[in-house]
């Protein structure tokens, strides 16, 4: 029996893989550096092998899945060639395996993790489905219909699938250090449409997703007129958001999902509109009010001083802004501190007075020093830059989390892609 070896277990796509494949009963062990990520906690319930990096680990008789992350000199995946072993990337595997299951791409510049943790949540409830999730869930089933996952356009990855379907959240200008503008990135996602089997389930709200056009039908979703599926009389409750939904103009049913903001709401009406594609009945479409959520995804806890603690990956513009109009949805009596570390200096550069405008919609704002990757060089920037653009910001240090006590009854946001929890983890602990 074949043993798959992951290179770069621990990276979330990666583990969410390693999770199907073990889970639909093949052997999977991996390897990744010697230090602690939130992703190895799944595997290791499954006692699923980690190593740390060596050429040692690669024997005769393994299929090798290399992450993306990691450039074809690195040790493993030389010995590898060496041996001569199956060798796939990772996004090549992943599209070869799909094709065993009625397959859902959700993809999108901004709210591919929510949607596809909501969508899989709502499978569950119809079919056996198997799931692959961006923040490092994933699940399989040796019997399953289903298989949702996230496809990210990043380097144009999602290019590696065929799916029956895709979820389109919206079409954003982001990864400045890979895509040249808005056009080269809608380009990448019209090139993938075409090459969906069934059909694109799409957010008409999304002015670029109105252009795409591919060879399967398209379906619209949003808030404003002439959408195929319109959610209509959207008010906040307090466990949530109730909307009414219409298909086509005719009223279908009332649903309710536990979060707040408006790009919460549209990533249901996409999960409403694929089930509907589906004929998944609306009673087994409203098991979305249990959804508990994604990890790093608005995951709150209470604290001291009559504070809500929020930790969110949100790490673009417009996501800062989604994020925090959510808090003020959820608790419209207290005061917004955000707390942001900026992800990749070319990111932050790009949307430097982007990123100001979306903070100065909280009431307080902290900076954290910028988070780099190892692909590029910072040039001059500092956060300096940033904090220039934003009234009356401090920046936050390891050294001075203590400051946000001063903020009682408040929400405190912690922001970002790269290791911002860090900040939070000293702040609780101060």
């Amino acid at each position: 029996m074949t043993t798959y070896h992951f290179i770069g277990i621990k990276g979330t796509g990666m583990s969410a893989l390693a999770q199907i494949l073990h889970d639909t009963g093949e052997n999977v062990q991996g390897s990744d550096v010697d230090k602690r990520f939130f992703t190895q906690e799944a595997l290791e319930k499954r006692n699923i092998e980690i190593m740390t990096f060596s050429e040692n680990n690669i024997q005769e008789g393994l299929t090798i899945i290399a992450g993306n992350a990691f450039s074809d000199d690195h040790e493993e995946i030389q010995k590898a060639r060496e041996l001569d072993l199956p060798f796939y990337r990772y996004h090549d595997f992943l599209g070869a395996w799909l094709n065993n299951y009625v397959s859902i791409a959700v993809t999108g510049s901004h709210g591919k993790t929510s949607t596809t943790g909501l969508l899989a949540h709502v499978l569950q409830y119809v079919e056996p489905t198997s799931y692959l999730i961006g923040d490092g869930s994933g699940s399989g089933h040796q019997d399953s219909k289903y298989f949702a996952f996230e496809a990210c356009e990043y380097r144009r990855h999602f290019l590696s699938y065929e799916p029956d379907y895709a979820i389109m959240t919206n079409i954003d200008f982001d990864h400045p250090d890979y895509f040249t503008s808005i056009d080269d990135v809608f380009d990448a996602f019209q090139e993938m449409a075409m090459k969906v089997k069934k059909g694109i389930i799409a957010c008409g709200d999304d002015e670029e997703l109105q252009h795409i056009q591919p060879k399967v039908p398209v379906v619209y979703y949003g808030l404003s007129e002439g959408n195929d599926f319109q959610a209509k009389s959207v008010e906040e409750t307090e466990n949530g958001t109730r909307f009414d939904v219409f298909v086509r103009n005719t009223f279908y049913d009332t649903f309710e999902i536990p979060t707040y903001g408006t790009h919460n709401v549209l990533n249901a009406l996409s999960v409403i509109a694929l089930c509907h594609y589906e004929d998944i009945s609306s009673e087994k479409i409203k098991a979305i009010k249990s959804f508990k959520g994604v990890k790093r995804r608005f995951t709150e806890k209470e604290w001291k001083h009559k504070q809500i603690l929020i930790d969110d990956y949100a790490h673009h513009p417009k996501e800062i802004e989604a994020t925090i109009d959510a808090a003020r949805k959820k608790y419209p009596d207290k005061k917004i501190v955000a707390i942001f570390q900026p992800h990749t200096f070319t990111r932050t550069k790009t949307f430097l007075q982007e990123f100001a405008d979306a903070l100065e919609l909280a009431d307080y704002v902290y900076l954290c020093d910028i988070f780099g990757s190892a692909r590029e060089k910072s040039g001059n920037l500092t956060i300096n830059d940033l904090q220039a653009k934003v009234h009356e910001s401090s920046i936050l240090s390891l050294d001075n989390t203590d400051r946000l006590a001063d903020h009682e009854n408040s929400v405190l946001i912690f922001m970002g892609a790269g290791d911002v929890q860090k900040y939070q983890e000293k702040y609780e602990n101060v």
